[in-house]
């Protein structure tokens, strides 16, 4: 009996065996393929990312330009930074074509909280940017921002920008100092939701994304001079090459309605201004010239037109804080060999044992575009701006011409004659300085999300210090005896291939 019961055991357990290395063979039912799911919450191109209730949309563009008289990304020759020596119109200095090639990505991301949406959005990419880049290039980024609970924190457009015309024209601007046509400005700001398309905001913003001019020394050598150099004496300001050291950040005030007829607002700024020490070159034991507040205020809209037409204007005026009405820096044009226009932009101006004369400026710019069809559109674009140093200003830069210059003036304080403009009998002896553009470009869509554009500009440039002047010599150009309002004609032709969803 027992040899049975171990007979029938043994046969059991090796049925049991059997049937588990047969289970282990048979294959595992798999688990539910999660599949991307669309995202409708926040319009078109928005997923899940899977096993989340957060969203994401990726997106960007391709863009090849070709620029005549212009570079450095669409700024038209003799308008500041490096395209102030390019208009030397000269075999050595000058590119008579510059170009730009940009790949740029985007995402976009976002997910519902007890608090409302929270968002966050990085566009970054590489670019080729002619006369400074190298073809190996180097990384673009732009924005880089989170927001939530009315909050907006990080790298994206000023809260003071109104209306621009950046989307209807492929030059860069200095008729304004919309952040639009730069790569953003960094920000604090909160804004409240009224209600019937009403907001207002309140942000603490870099003073450098704002194209931050600097402060002028008179007594620094060559404050303003030649060669498209300006050499300021900002206090704040370590890392002098960028002037992007501050105590204080810009303060932006906005108030906004968006409808389906358009939109309209006004904003205002206030932007700290200081000097470093008296004297050249700095020593704290000079003491300096206490700080300023400079300000600027701003109006402007769009209207939406039938049919897609677009006409927008805007209005900008400032006291110490030029950034925020133009982005334009120094200026330098000359024609032929027979004379230059030329100017010069400051926060404030300053000599030893004098307070800061903050510097004025206004701007306007207005834009129509015209929708001809789905596939054709064409835009005219224009702006002016004029800069103004008041009395005490002017004979503080007056004082620092070159010896014998008919509008030097003998100031208390200042040291020597250091500019490199000598002005002679006949010459405005006014360093005011203003200049407007007119341009038109028009698009052709061949296919959806295709960009084949051409913009033709005219940019003139009334001069500071007009009249008989010695604007020395400038490397391969020998010195000018006249000093009058230059201009120039500039061109851009761009292919842009947008995969936004």
């Amino acid at each position: 009996m027992k040899a049975l019961k171990g007979l029938i055991l043994g046969a059991a357990a090796g049925l049991a065996a059997t049937a588990s290395a047969q289970a282990a063979d048979m294959p595992v039912k798999a688990k539910p393929v999660q599949y991307v799911k669309i995202c409708s919450l926040y319009g078109d191109g928005f997923y899940y990312i899977p096993g989340t209730d957060t969203c994401i949309k990726m997106g960007g563009f391709i863009r090849t330009q070709a620029e005549y008289n212009a570079g450095s990304g669409a700024v038209a020759i003799g308008n500041g930074g490096t395209m102030a020596p390019q208009a030397r119109f000269t075999r050595d200095n000058t590119n008579d074509v510059n170009y730009r090639t940009r790949a740029v990505i985007s995402w976009d991301v976002r997910q519902q909280t007890e608090y409302g949406v929270l968002r966050t959005f990085i566009r970054t990419g590489i670019q080729v940017t002619t006369p400074t880049d190298t073809e190996n290039g180097n990384v673009y980024w732009d924005r880089a921002f989170i927001q939530f609970a009315g909050f907006t924190v990080g790298k994206t457009l000023s809260f003071f920008d109104l209306f621009n015309y950046c989307s209807y024209a492929y030059h860069d601007s200095r008729v304004t100092g919309d952040t639009c046509v730069s790569n953003g400005v960094t920000v604090w700001g909160y804004t409240a939701d009224f209600g019937n398309g009403f907001t207002g905001t309140i942000s603490a913003e870099s003073p450098t994304g704002h194209s931050r001019a600097p402060v002028f020394d008179a007594t620094v050598p060559g404050f303003f001079a030649v060669n498209g150099v300006v050499v300021g004496d900002t206090a704040f300001s370590q890392q002098a090459a960028g002037i992007n050291g501050w105590r204080m950040p810009d303060i932006i005030f906005n108030l906004r309605v968006d409808q389906q007829w358009g939109y309209a607002g006004v904003s205002a700024a206030i932007h700290e201004v200081g000097g470093a020490y008296y004297g050249f070159p700095n020593n704290v034991n000079n003491g300096h010239p206490g700080d300023r507040l400079g300000w600027a205020i701003s109006a402007g809209g769009q209207l939406n037109l039938p049919g897609g037409d677009i006409v927008g204007i805007n209005a900008c005026y400032t006291e110490g804080a030029i950034g925020f009405c133009t982005r334009q820096a120094v200026a330098q044009l000359y024609n032929s060999s027979t004379s230059v226009a030329a100017g010069w932009l400051s926060d404030g101006v300053f000599t030893t044992g004098t307070e800061i004369q903050l510097t004025r400026a206004w701007s306007v710019q207005a834009a129509y575009q015209h929708i001809w069809n789905a596939r054709w559109k064409t835009s005219l674009v224009g702006g002016y701006a004029n800069v103004t140093y008041d009395g005490t200003a002017r004979d503080i830069l007056n004082s620092a011409l070159v010896a014998g210059s008919v509008c030097a003036r003998p100031f208390a304080g200042l040291v020597g004659n250091l500019s490199a403009v000598r002005a002679d009998a006949g010459n405005s002896c006014n360093p005011d300085y203003s200049f407007w553009e007119i341009g038109s470009r028009t698009q052709w869509n061949p296919v959806p999300q295709l960009d084949i554009g051409f913009e033709i500009l005219y940019s003139q440039n009334l001069t500071a210090y007009k009249g008989p002047a010695l604007y020395t010599a400038n490397p391969s150009r020998p010195a000018v005896t006249l000093m009058d309002d230059n201009g120039v004609w500039s061109a851009f032709f761009r292919w842009q291939r947008n995969f936004y969803p």
